[in-house]
């Protein structure tokens, strides 16, 4: 049937047809509607044009409407209607070319500026004329309504579903559904196994990284999903162990809405998938599946995950524990402006503040050298877990026991598995027919490669401590002496140079939350520690500083040392003097130096006649030049070695060294000078301020 509006200036180009179907499963599905749109080419024969003129574009198939974006049909079409090559479109329908207005509508202009017509199954209708469109307009309008009705209608039932917890989403492995749609544990303890170790390491290692670390160094695999949706294991990564850990249907919960579509970077583009914060989620039903553990912990692990990214200044987290000196790195707050502070290593460890710098422009805001601060938050740390370091230190053991037992327990697991992939591929290799020899050889290899499998998971297992015997038996006093004697170890175990220094960071944030740093005007810096718990501690800690006249008393101490000086009294007594009154050396926290009495009392012209010196001690020991001269060394060696760590020796309270005047000693400095021995530890065998020996 033709139309009057059809010129043979449309004629004399192509009648294009347009085919879509919005999704995959209605090109499979709705045959119907599909042939209904190719037969659509007879109506373009109907209305005039040859066979030869009229062309199909179905690129678009399975492709939504909502927008122009991957359909490069669409762009085709319009595309040769702006080149005039074409005079009619057809579709069944307008929702087939658009569900957008603001893609219709730039179709329609172009459409009426090149003299293009448009039909669908109710008719033709010419977009240059003020009728066509405005009844093509509607169309469009319409259209797009209708999408958005279908959507809110399916929307709502999947909502009504979702707010039950009946929803029927995809679950994690481990869990599946029985033929009556209930949700159970998988019935391979292995998987359960596996998963629930997943959990316990994380809560005892607290990292993604250590985890896959620690899973891999054992060759535990973790259960997956292949692409059909069948059990396999794959070795560890950090987007598995994560994925696992972030799960909540392991704590037993149906959630909806864990993600959202953000709008696309560049231009045709589609959507990305951004993961939502806990708190945005939009439905939580919890206890609809049956949990690998409960939603305290899980929530316990979010927030340590979380709390593991450094990205200190966006989200204001500390960021996983890492080696480096510096104690505070990711807890450090600056008191004054209330930003994180940052770390710095070159020219010494401090913290520095320097957020209103790189934001604003503005000067640091205050930097504090960090071994006075460290050493003085690490003793409020020793001091507040010593009540409770016995039952600490016993706590620790029983979790790395439990830890290693699951270790083990899940490496023997693994050892079954595969002893049964092993079994079950000699039984498909001996029921094959042998002289099937392409088949026979392919069930070979499968079988050889299971055994190398079953080999390799017993050389993990036999790497693994075997588990000791546990009896219960009484404790004896002598255990339980023992056992009392650990108390007070926590200090020696906290200075021990082979604990890294990640393993004091977490430590530390164990029961620290943050330290608000301020840096005085002379010197003193104020720390306050917030615990755990919301609990506070001041802390004033002396800091160093370039000279007597930067200390708090630097005054008050020089005239009391001038004093002490125009009496005759030796630098050395001055020292102990002032260190008893409470004053201090300008680089050291603690006591007065004699060096720095005698510095003062000659800037003051103040001679003594009898001056005591630091090397004064008793026969048995000997000082480093006398040493020197023994043995025939130079005495910068000495020094160098001390320096470097290879001669470990403990300073005295005068600040000098003093070496036992024992033959074993002087042999062993000699080996050492030698290279015989690559280290001699001296500090086991020391005067005392007396100058007495002790062990």
């Amino acid at each position: 049937m033709k139309s009057e509006l059809v010129t043979p200036s449309h004629l004399a180009r192509k009648a294009v047809v347009y085919i879509r179907q919005s999704t995959p499963h209605q090109v499979v599905s709705n045959q119907e509607s599909l042939r209904l749109q190719y037969a659509l080419r007879q109506r373009a024969r109907e209305l005039g044009w040859r066979e030869a003129a009229i062309d199909v574009i179905d690129a678009d198939l399975g492709l939504s409407g909502a927008s122009i974006a991957q359909r490069n049909g669409f762009k085709e079409l319009v595309g040769r209607v702006g080149l005039s090559e074409v005079g009619l479109i057809l579709s069944i329908d307008v929702t087939r070319l658009a569900r957008n207005c603001t893609d219709w509508y730039p179709l329609l202009d172009i459409c009426g500026l090149r003299g293009c017509l448009i039909a669908d199954r109710d008719g033709v209708y010419d977009p240059g004329t003020p009728n066509g469109r405005l009844l093509l307009g509607l169309k469009g309008s319409i259209s797009e309504l209708e999408l958005h009705t279908i959507r809110s209608r399916l929307t709502a039932g999947l909502l009504a579903k979702a707010e039950r917890g009946e929803l029927a989403v995809m679950l994690p492995i481990g869990l599946m559904r029985d033929p009556s749609g209930v949700v159970v544990k998988d019935p391979d303890m292995a998987v359960q196994g596996r998963l629930g170790l997943v959990f316990q390491l994380f809560l005892q290692l607290r990292s993604v990284a250590k985890v896959m670390r620690a899973l891999n160094e054992r060759d535990l695999e973790l259960p997956r999903r292949d692409r059909y949706g069948d059990l396999c294991w794959t070795r560890a990564t950090l987007a598995a162990v994560a994925a696992i850990l972030k799960n909540p249907a392991y704590a037993g919960a149906f959630v909806y809405g864990r993600t959202r579509f953000r709008p696309p970077k560049r231009e045709g583009a589609l959507p990305q998938k951004a993961p939502r914060p806990m708190e945005e989620w939009r439905i939580v039903v919890k206890d609809r599946y049956p949990a690998y553990i409960d939603w305290p912990i899980y929530e316990k692990i979010r927030s340590v995950i979380r709390d593991n990214r450094a990205e200190y200044m966006r989200i204001k987290t500390r960021g996983a524990p890492r080696n480096g000196e510096l104690l505070l790195h990711g807890i450090a707050w600056c008191a004054r402006c209330g930003h994180k502070m940052y770390v710095r290593y070159k020219g010494g460890g401090e913290y520095v503040c320097n957020h209103l710098r790189t934001q604003e422009g503005q000067p640091t805001c205050q930097h504090i050298r960090a071994a006075h601060i460290d050493a003085a938050v690490g003793d409020a740390f020793l001091t507040a877990l010593a009540p409770a370091e016995l039952d600490a230190l016993s706590r620790s053991r029983r979790v790395q026991q439990q830890m290693n037992n699951a270790l083990r327990s899940s490496a023997e697991r693994e050892l079954e598995r595969k002893r049964y992939t092993a079994a079950l591929a000699e039984r498909q290799f001996n029921r094959a027919d042998p002289d099937n020899r392409l088949v026979a050889s392919e069930l070979e290899r499968r079988w050889e490669a299971a055994l190398n499998d079953v080999r390799a998971a017993e050389e993990a297992l036999a790497r693994q401590t075997p588990p000791k015997a546990i009896t219960q038996v009484a404790i004896s006093k002598e255990l339980n002496d023992k056992v009392i004697s650990l108390t007070g170890r926590l200090p020696q175990i906290w200075g021990d140079e082979t604990i890294s220094d990640a393993h004091r960071k977490a430590l530390l944030r164990c029961l620290i939350e943050k330290v608000v740093l301020d840096r005085g005007e002379r010197d003193l810096a104020l720390a306050r520690i917030v615990w755990r718990g919301g609990a506070v501690t001041e802390l004033e800690v002396k800091m160093s500083v370039n000279s007597v006249t930067r200390l708090t008393r630097g005054t008050e101490m020089r005239e009391r040392l001038l004093t002490l000086a125009r009496d005759g009294v030796p630098d050395d007594k001055i020292a102990t003097v002032l260190t008893r009154e409470g004053h201090r050396s300008p680089r050291c926290a603690d006591k007065v130096l004699p060096i720095t009495v005698g510095r003062l009392r000659r800037a003051a012209a103040i001679k003594v006649t009898a001056q005591r010196s630091r090397w004064e001690h008793d026969d048995s020991y000997l000082s480093p030049p006398e040493l020197a001269r023994r043995l025939e060394i130079p005495v910068n060696w000495l020094y160098v070695q001390i320096r470097t760590k290879r001669l470990l020796i403990d300073r005295q309270p005068s600040g000098a060294y003093l070496f036992p005047n024992t033959p074993s000693v002087l042999h062993a400095i000699g080996d050492l000078r030698k290279h015989v021995i690559a280290q001699l530890d001296l500090r086991i065998c020391q005067p005392n301020k007396e100058g007495h020996q002790h062990g």
